[in-house]
């Protein structure tokens, strides 16, 4: 099964996308983790990464697809995830492409839907929870930055909610609702 995670920053796609793997052996393909990976991997798709980022440049579409196409070409029971990719109408397309080129199919897009006020007050008192407490927190998990985060979001990843839709790829799912339920409810959707 491979699926799609949509969803503004902070709406729990990486959470949701872990107790998939744990629950369903799928592999979470996360557009950061495979560029860091491939970064220091040493293979000629890795050497390109490393220039481009050595080089202070976003890294291309085509890069992005290359490596997504390694890791499909390596396989999972389970299927994969995709987390944060695609990111634009462009990459959807990119991404049906490699798809079909390679005998596979999206099964589901699942939206992580949310409020916007209650997401960022929701995140930004954990932040504050966690720094009383001593924990790690994200540099931008601060009420400006995740405004800034949320207007880059619909401007470029929202379409991608009509795109897959109007594909009838789509469920969605209250992402402000418990994680154990919000996991209920991809579980149904992917049922």
């Amino acid at each position: 099964m491979n699926i799609i995670l949509l969803g503004p920053p902070g709406a729990g796609k990486g959470t949701q996308a872990q107790k998939l793997v744990a629950e369903r052996n799928m592999v979470q393909l996360s557009t950061g983790d495979m560029l860091r990976a491939a970064r220091t991997s040493g293979t000629e798709m890795g050497k390109k990464v490393a220039a481009v980022m050595d080089a202070g440049n976003l890294v291309t579409d085509e890069i992005v697809i290359g490596l997504i196409r390694e890791q499909l070409e390596n396989g999972a029971e389970g299927g994969f995830i995709f987390d944060g990719f695609p990111r634009t109408l462009t990459q959807a397309d990119a991404l049906d492409a490699l798809l079909s080129e390679m005998g596979q199919s999206l099964d589901a897009v699942i939206e992580l839907r949310v409020d916007d006020e209650v997401l960022v007050h929701r995140i930004v008192n954990r932040a504050e929870e966690a720094r009383a407490a001593g924990e790690p927190v994200r540099a931008d998990d601060n009420e400006e930055a995740l405004r800034v985060r949320l207007v880059a979001y619909y401007k470029q990843t929202s379409p991608l909610i009509g795109y897959y839709y109007a594909k009838g790829d789509l469920k969605s799912v209250d992402g402000l609702a418990s994680m154990d339920d919000v996991a209920a409810s991809i579980a149904k959707a992917l049922a």
